[in-house]
């Protein structure tokens, strides 16, 4: 899953969100000097994330989303239906919150920006960006969703192909939206049980 995602299947303390925001910055082993100092509900949030990507990756119906994606982005696939299922919790995100996608953004840049002194210093210039630029709400339009793949298929040689992610996504929306819904309520359930859990 993508950003706006992880951060929903958070829950509402502030350190679990920000720990889980910032899982893809924070590689290794969570143990020993590396965790000195860090607080139980940010070390959940960045537990949370690693359980929430397992958990995505091996569910059966994100595998048939996947295989579909890599007949036109072949190893990318993965990349590209993470961002697939945030355009479709961007676009019916009132049937998974109650609030507004504009002011659960809103609300969201506000507790990332308060704990700036949790985000890893390599991620903060992104994560200026991302705020200034509104990359939240941007997910709920193909037009936005173009824009994200585009951003994404400069960083590397191997993520040029992706500039065809939003085609893709267009000529197979039902397909997708589908698999979306039968896979995102599972995953809330998850990540409330691993919270709870943990």
């Amino acid at each position: 899953m993508n950003f706006l995602a992880h951060l929903l299947l958070s829950g509402d303390s502030e350190e679990v969100i920000t720990g889980n925001f910032v899982g893809d910055f924070i590689k290794g082993r969570l143990s020993g000097e590396k965790i000195m100092g860090w607080s139980a509900d940010y070390l959940l949030g960045l537990k949370l994330h690693r359980h929430i990507d397992m958990y995505t990756d091996g569910h059966p119906t994100v595998r048939e989303a996947k295989k579909m994606a890599a007949n036109v982005l072949g190893k990318t696939a993965g990349i590209a239906t993470d961002i697939y299922f945030d355009y479709f919790l961007a676009k019916y995100f009132d049937q998974f919150c109650n609030e507004s996608l504009k002011s659960y953004s809103d609300r969201m840049y506000l507790v990332i920006s308060k704990n700036d002194r949790l985000i890893p210093e390599h991620m903060k210039s992104m994560v200026r960006t991302m705020i200034r630029q509104d990359w939240l709400n941007t997910y709920e339009t193909l037009e936005g969703i173009k824009i994200t793949f585009n951003r994404l298929s400069r960083r590397a040689d191997f993520l040029d192909v992706l500039v065809l992610a939003e085609e893709d996504l267009a000529n197979n929306e039902e397909f997708y939206h589908n698999k979306f819904n039968i896979f995102f309520p599972q995953l809330q359930a998850e990540a409330a049980r691993f919270i709870r859990e943990n």
